[in-house]
Parts: structure tokens; C-alpha cells; sequence
């Protein structure tokens, strides 16, 4: 295999990345594809400094088990596999279980129609392209690698370096051109970052075939053939057949954007340090020894799963979901299907009101809404949908937490909190509409837009469960701060006016109810493992956005239309 290694930039010294307590295994493999290069807020450098090393993993192991299947890719590519190296029949790919084992029905359903979007999308491009004069592609099963294996290990402690790609490989009869296509859930995606196509085209150009066994280092296969003249990307989206031609370069024009936009990026990665506590925590294999996030056993107050099973991150908001019906959890939360279906004004509206907020209470100085003039537009409101926008904002303007706030506190907007709950091995995120200090104590803000006044204040956490998450929080000090001068605070935003209830952490009976109201929520999630379609009573699955896909939600809509009408 041939690439280049992966220097320091500017002068910094590289040196081997430290194994971290409770982690053993092979960290001289180093591996990297396109998504660990994505400049994603509230990374954890060093986490993803350890996933390019996947061969240095927990000790003693922990468990990996999946009860149902979470990648939502995983049966459509064995669908596509069928059809493409087997050459079977989509038809017949479809009637295989094998192909979608271990999967819900509703997620059989996506597949298999994801698969054939897929397939016609792939024969209307190629069909098009040979009708321009260009040569046709075909599937190549074999995983291209590329990369370098050294004769000792370097200063990084590794002695091997990986590079690889995600998507179905093609390549023209002669071997001069070769293809990647990458699938998107939805419409085509046109926005990837030109680091992740550049490294991905860098793949096809150097890489050779290679196994790629599961907990190994990659093998090439012999007589590997001489590299490609030209390579493409393309995006396919799977929900419309839609695609797009991302990157279309010749081998030395991405030999130079290589250099150019990804070396130093991949560099960065491999020796990133410093540790931070967010999403990146729920795959992370150090986990088990990291102090950096916060850990409080029993926040969920459900116990240890009876059967073991792989670490599983969680919110409000999902639990919400899985309370209302386990299959919408699992489809929209877990396997992110979404139908498309255009938001309502009232959800648009809300998210408008909260980038505005967001932006102010993020700009330095900090500077309180009041004195800053109410805007002319707010993007994605029509006209007509602007006043009561502006009237919310209004409100807020006397119970901007920025008012009175000395400059030397600490103010958060949008910050994205994880705590680990090791009891039950769940990784909580919270994503808070401010976090601020106030003399020695933490107080977290959440704003709600509503068009209706909403109930007594001792119902507060049971209507707003993200409350009862946010008490728990401050009490345990997972945030920090003096529990004793910290504090929860709502504020309702509404046409006619504005509302703020605070809530105490080191009130017993406001502590009781909520760890009743998220003990509540979390049981039924905690112990779900088959993720039926059984909506609760009242839920209306019209309002699902994976209906289309559901035949449970299907059904409930025939038979709940009253039988006049039908």
C-alpha cells in the first residue's frame, strides 16, 4: 500500500499518544476515513484521536451486543450486495430474511425501498453516461485501502497507517476509472466537506483491495491492480433517486488537493489531545477510566441492563419519543428515517426565536437583548408568521438572563451537556438553551415558545421532563458550582407575554419528583430490546414521520376512520 504519512504541521513535536487507563490492545494501527475529519463542535480531540487507533479498545472488553440492528445502512447494503455480486433479483433479494436479519419490519420496509431508489438512481446515471461516450462501471467488491506499513514504528508508536472510505465502489473494465457512491437517508446530500471527498478520491487513487477482517489490521490482496487516471464521487439520495457528481478529478489533481486540504487535518486528528465531554463519549473506548465527564450512577434510576448490550447514549427528548411508541423511537431516533414532511408554523417559529436568542446570548460583550433592535426577518418564517416571532421576542427582552449579569460570569448558549450514568451504562445528553454562572452557583435556562398559557408550576416537571434532568444535574454537581446557589429556570414565551418559574436543586420535594418523573420515563426505555410498534394510548400516528414505513401506524389510520365515513 502507498501513502504518505501523516506529518505534524507547523514545528509541533508528535509523540505517542499515551494508552489511557483501562485500555489495551494493538495502538500501532493507525485508521481514518472521512467522517473522523469533520470539524464538528464539541469534538473530543483526544476521543477521536483513539477511534483512528480501533484496534486499542477497553479492557477488559465490554459489551457489544445489538438486540436490534442500529445502522440503518446495514440491510439495504446487504440488499445491494445481493443484487450486485451475487447477481440476484432486487425481488429476490428482498424475499432473502438473511438480508434483513436482526432488523424491525418497518426498517425492512426502508431497505428494501432505499435499495431499489438506489438501483435506479445507479442505472439512470450509468445509462447516461454511456450515452455520452463515457465507459460504464462496474461493482468491485473488494474494500480499497490505502496506506503504509513501516518496518518499525515511528515516533507516534505506529507502525502501520490506514486510510479508508464508506459507500459502493465501482470501476470502469480497464481500471482507469474508478467510483465511489455515497448514499445519503434522504434527498442527495451536496454540502460534504471538501476534506472528507478530497481524502475519500485520495483512497481510490492509492488504495489497493483489501480484507478487511473485524478487530484486525487490513490484508492487501495480491496482484493488486495499477491505479486509477481519473475518479469520481457521486451522492445518491435514498429517498428520492437523486444524485449528484460531488468530485470528479484526474489522480494528480487530488494528489495535489490531498496535500493541500487534508494532510495536516489528518495529522491534527491522529494527535489530537484534550479531553471533552459530548456525543463522541458514547463509542469512546477510554470511557471506563476518563474523569473528564461527569459521572453520576443511578441519574436515570433504572438499573443495569439484565442482558448485557453495547453502551447506549440517551435525552429527554428520546425518552419522550419511546414512551410515545418504542418503533418511532427506534426509527427516528436511532435509525434518524424521517418521511420529509414539511414542519408546522409553530415548530418553525420556536426554532426561529431560538437561533435569534442563541446568536445574541453567544455575541461578546455580552450584551442583554434589550438594547439590541428587534431584526427584520427571521430566516425560515414567512411574513405573516413574523409578528408573533417578534412578539416572543419581545417578552424575552425583560427576562434576558444577560440583564444585571457581571462580565465576568460564564455564559453558554446551546451547550450540549453529557453525563455518564455507569450504573446503567448510558451516556445522558442534555442540550441546554443557556448555561450560565451566577455568584459561585450554575443556573440552566430553558426557553419555550407556546401559543397557550401552560399549567401550575408543581406540574412543571412533569411537563417539561428536560427540567427534571436539569434539577438531577445541578444536584449532584455534575455541572459544578455550589448546588446551593444554583437553579433551574423556565421561561414561556408567548404572543400576549413572557413567564420565568425557577426551580430549586436542593429542594427535597422538587428533587423527589423528579427523579419520579425521569425514573418514569427512562424504565420502559432502559429495558426495551424489540422496539414494537404499539403506540400509547392517544398518540396520534398520522404526526409520524415514519409512518410511510410502518405498517402497525398504517392500519390505526384505516381503522380509526369512523365507518360513515368510509
Amino acid at each position: 500500500m502507498t501513502v504518505l504519512l501523516l506529518e505534524a504541521q507547523g514545528g509541533m513535536l508528535v509523540t505517542a499518544l499515551a494508552t489511557p487507563p483501562g485500555m489495551g490492545g494493538d495502538g500501532a494501527l493507525i485508521r481514518i476515513g472521512p467522517p473522523l475529519l469533520r470539524q464538528e463542535a464539541g469534538a473530543c480531540f483526544e476521543g477521536r484521536a483513539l477511534r483512528a487507533r480501533p484496534l486499542l479498545v477497553q479492557q477488559p472488553g465490554r459489551p457489544r451486543r445489538k438486540p436490534v440492528e442500529d445502522y440503518v445502512f446495514k440491510p439495504m447494503e446487504n440488499l445491494l450486495d445481493a443484487v450486485e455480486y451475487r447477481g440476484k433479483s432486487i425481488a429476490q433479494a428482498g424475499a432473502d430474511r438473511w438480508n434483513t436479519r436482526n432488523c424491525s419490519q418497518a426498517h425492512a420496509t426502508w431497505a428494501l425501498e432505499a435499495a431499489r431508489n438506489y438501483l435506479t438512481a445507479r442505472e439512470r446515471e450509468q445509462a447516461a453516461r454511456v450515452a455520452a461516450g463515457h465507459p460504464a462501471t462496474f461493482p468491485v467488491q473488494s474494500s480499497w485501502v490505502g496506506g503504509k506499513q513501516l518496518s518499525a514504528p515511528d515516533e507516534r508508536g505506529v507502525d502501520q497507517y490506514e486510510r479508508t472510505i464508506w459507500g459502493r465502489q465501482y470501476a470502469s473494465a480497464d481500471g482507469e476509472i474508478r467510483e465511489l457512491w455515497i448514499p445519503s437517508i434522504d434527498c442527495v446530500k451536496l454540502d460534504r466537506p471538501l476534506p472528507e471527498l478530497v481524502a475519500a478520491a485520495h483512497v481510490l487513487v492509492t488504495g489497493v483491495p483489501a480484507k478487511t477482517p473485524y478487530g484486525e489490521r487490513s490484508i492487501p490482496l495480491p496482484s493488486a491492480p495499477p491505479p486509477p487516471r481519473r475518479v469520481r464521487v457521486l451522492g445518491v439520495g435514498l429517498r428520492d433517486a437523486s444524485t449528484a457528481v460531488l468530485a470528479d478529478w484526474n489522480a494528480e489533481e487530488v494528489k495535489r488537493l490531498f496535500e493541500e486540504n487534508v494532510r495536516g487535518l489528518m495529522a491534527r486528528v491522529v494527535d489530537g489531545r484534550g479531553r471533552r465531554s459530548g456525543m463522541d463519549c458514547v463509542r469512546c473506548e477510554a470511557l471506563a477510566g476518563c474523569r473528564t465527564v461527569a459521572r453520576v450512577p443511578g441519574l436515570l434510576g433504572v438499573p443495569g441492563p439484565v442482558r448485557p448490550r453495547k453502551r447506549r447514549s440517551v435525552s429527554v427528548s428520546d425518552l419522550r419519543a419511546h414512551r410515545d411508541c418504542a418503533a418511532r423511537y427506534h426509527l427516528t431516533r436511532v435509525l434518524k428515517l424521517r418521511d420529509g414532511r414539511t414542519e408546522n408554523e409553530a415548530i418553525r417559529r420556536g426554532r426561529a426565536v431560538d437561533a435569534w436568542l442563541n446568536e445574541r446570548h453567544a455575541e461578546r460583550p455580552l450584551v442583554p437583548c434589550r438594547h439590541v433592535p428587534l431584526p427584520d426577518t427571521l430566516p425560515g418564517l414567512k411574513e405573516d408568521e413574523l409578528p408573533a416571532a417578534l412578539s416572543m421576542i419581545r417578552g424575552h427582552r425583560g427576562l434576558c438572563p444577560l440583564d444585571g449579569l457581571p462580565a465576568t460570569e460564564r455564559v453558554e448558549p446551546q451547550r450540549r451537556i453529557a453525563v455518564y450514568d455507569d450504573l446503567a451504562d448510558v451516556v445522558v445528553i442534555a442540550d441546554c438553551d443557556v448555561v450560565y454562572t451566577d455568584e459561585g452557583g450554575v443556573v440552566v435556562r430553558e426557553t419555550k415558545t407556546a401559543a397557550h398559557r401552560f399549567g401550575e408550576r408543581r406540574d412543571l416537571v412533569e411537563t417539561f421532563p428536560q427540567l427534571a434532568l436539569a434539577v438531577l444535574m445541578l444536584a449532584s454537581g455534575a455541572l459544578g458550582g455550589d448546588p446551593r446557589r444554583s437553579r433551574v429556570e423556565l421561561e414561556v414565551l408567548r404572543e400576549d407575554g413572557a413567564r420565568l418559574e425557577e426551580l430549586d436543586p436542593c429542594d427535597g420535594r422538587t428533587l423527589d419528583q423528579s427523579r419520579r418523573v425521569l425514573t418514569e420515563l427512562a424504565t420502559g426505555w432502559a429495558a426495551e430490546e424489540t422496539y414494537p410498534a404499539e403506540p400509547a394510548p392517544g398518540f396520534d400516528c398520522s404526526g409520524c414521520e415514519a409512518l410511510r414505513w410502518c405498517a402497525v401506524g398504517q392500519s390505526r389510520q384505516t381503522t380509526d376512520i369512523p365507518e360513515v365515513v368510509r
